[in-house]
Protein backbone atom coordinates (compact mmCIF):
# COMPACT_ATOMS: atom_id res chain seq x y z
CA UNK A 1 0.00 0.00 0.00
CA UNK A 2 1.38 3.46 -0.85
CA UNK A 3 2.13 5.90 1.96
CA UNK A 4 -0.63 8.30 2.87
CA UNK A 5 -0.79 12.09 2.53
CA UNK A 6 -1.12 14.37 5.54
CA UNK A 7 -2.18 17.99 5.77
CA UNK A 8 -0.70 20.29 8.42
CA UNK A 9 -3.59 22.34 9.78
CA UNK A 10 -2.76 26.02 10.24
CA UNK A 11 -4.55 26.46 13.57
CA UNK A 12 -3.09 25.88 16.99
CA UNK A 13 -5.21 23.55 19.13
CA UNK A 14 -5.84 23.19 22.86
CA UNK A 15 -6.74 19.98 24.66
CA UNK A 16 -9.11 20.56 27.58
CA UNK A 17 -10.09 18.31 30.46
CA UNK A 18 -13.47 18.86 32.15
CA UNK A 19 -15.57 17.11 34.75
CA UNK A 20 -17.46 14.25 33.04
CA UNK A 21 -20.82 15.80 33.98
CA UNK A 22 -19.97 19.14 32.36
CA UNK A 23 -22.10 20.50 29.58
CA UNK A 24 -20.37 20.93 26.24
CA UNK A 25 -19.97 24.69 25.76
CA UNK A 26 -21.91 26.21 22.86
CA UNK A 27 -18.67 27.81 21.62
CA UNK A 28 -17.27 24.30 21.06
CA UNK A 29 -20.32 23.12 19.14
CA UNK A 30 -20.14 26.24 16.93
CA UNK A 31 -16.46 25.65 16.09
CA UNK A 32 -15.80 24.38 12.56
CA UNK A 33 -13.51 21.66 13.97
CA UNK A 34 -13.65 20.00 17.39
CA UNK A 35 -13.25 16.59 19.02
CA UNK A 36 -14.99 15.19 22.08
CA UNK A 37 -14.15 12.20 24.22
CA UNK A 38 -15.89 11.14 27.39
CA UNK A 39 -15.29 8.49 30.04
CA UNK A 40 -16.60 8.02 33.56
CA UNK A 41 -13.66 10.14 34.78
CA UNK A 42 -13.47 13.04 32.35
CA UNK A 43 -14.71 14.91 29.32
CA UNK A 44 -11.93 15.82 26.87
CA UNK A 45 -12.38 18.53 24.29
CA UNK A 46 -9.95 19.44 21.50
CA UNK A 47 -10.59 22.78 19.81
CA UNK A 48 -8.71 25.52 17.99
CA UNK A 49 -7.05 27.78 20.55
CA UNK A 50 -9.37 30.64 19.54
CA UNK A 51 -12.32 28.81 21.15
CA UNK A 52 -12.86 29.74 24.80
CA UNK A 53 -13.44 26.79 27.14
CA UNK A 54 -13.46 26.95 30.93
CA UNK A 55 -11.76 23.68 31.91
CA UNK A 56 -10.17 21.96 34.89
CA UNK A 57 -6.91 21.61 32.99
CA UNK A 58 -5.67 22.27 29.49
CA UNK A 59 -2.62 21.78 27.30
CA UNK A 60 -2.06 24.41 24.61
CA UNK A 61 0.13 24.65 21.54
CA UNK A 62 -0.78 21.58 19.49
CA UNK A 63 -0.79 21.36 15.69
CA UNK A 64 -2.88 18.87 13.74
CA UNK A 65 -1.62 16.62 10.98
CA UNK A 66 -4.75 15.44 9.19
CA UNK A 67 -4.47 12.11 7.43
CA UNK A 68 -6.24 12.85 4.16
CA UNK A 69 -9.01 10.39 3.49
CA UNK A 70 -11.49 9.08 3.45
CA UNK A 71 -9.90 5.97 4.88
CA UNK A 72 -11.78 2.69 5.02
CA UNK A 73 -12.33 1.34 8.52
CA UNK A 74 -10.93 -2.01 7.37
CA UNK A 75 -7.44 -0.58 6.78
CA UNK A 76 -4.89 -1.96 9.21
CA UNK A 77 -1.81 -0.40 10.78
CA UNK A 78 -1.92 3.14 9.40
CA UNK A 79 -2.04 4.80 12.82
CA UNK A 80 0.62 2.41 14.17
CA UNK A 81 2.99 3.06 11.26
CA UNK A 82 2.73 6.84 11.53
CA UNK A 83 3.01 6.58 15.31
CA UNK A 84 6.24 4.57 14.95
CA UNK A 85 7.73 7.19 12.62
CA UNK A 86 6.90 9.99 15.06
CA UNK A 87 8.07 8.00 18.10
CA UNK A 88 11.43 7.35 16.42
CA UNK A 89 11.71 11.12 15.88
CA UNK A 90 10.91 11.66 19.59
CA UNK A 91 7.64 13.44 18.79
CA UNK A 92 4.77 12.74 21.19
CA UNK A 93 1.29 12.53 19.72
CA UNK A 94 -2.33 12.92 20.73
CA UNK A 95 -4.54 11.12 18.21
CA UNK A 96 -8.21 11.76 17.50
CA UNK A 97 -10.27 10.05 14.84
CA UNK A 98 -13.42 10.49 12.83
CA UNK A 99 -15.28 7.96 10.71
CA UNK A 100 -13.22 8.95 7.65
CA UNK A 101 -9.80 9.89 8.98
CA UNK A 102 -7.31 10.41 11.81
CA UNK A 103 -5.68 13.55 13.17
CA UNK A 104 -2.23 13.34 14.74
CA UNK A 105 -1.71 16.27 17.09
CA UNK A 106 1.90 17.21 17.82
CA UNK A 107 3.28 20.06 19.87
CA UNK A 108 3.93 23.14 17.73
CA UNK A 109 7.61 23.18 18.71
CA UNK A 110 7.98 19.61 17.36
CA UNK A 111 6.07 20.15 14.11
CA UNK A 112 9.18 20.52 11.97
CA UNK A 113 10.67 17.33 13.44
CA UNK A 114 7.40 15.50 12.73
CA UNK A 115 7.13 16.72 9.14
CA UNK A 116 10.79 15.95 8.42
CA UNK A 117 10.47 12.42 9.82
CA UNK A 118 7.27 11.71 7.92
CA UNK A 119 8.71 12.93 4.62
CA UNK A 120 11.87 10.89 5.19
CA UNK A 121 9.65 7.82 5.75
CA UNK A 122 7.93 8.38 2.40
CA UNK A 123 4.78 10.25 3.45
CA UNK A 124 3.58 13.31 1.57
CA UNK A 125 2.92 16.30 3.82
CA UNK A 126 1.14 19.47 2.65
CA UNK A 127 0.72 22.77 4.48
CA UNK A 128 -2.74 24.29 4.81
CA UNK A 129 -3.29 27.80 3.50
Amino acid sequence: MPKQTLLVRESLFTIHSLDPDSDIPATVLQSPLFFLGKTEEELSIVVPNTVEVSSLDCDEGWRALELLGPLHLSLIGIMAQIGQVLAAAKVSIFVVSTFDTDFFLVKDNKLNDAVTALKKAGYTVHEEG
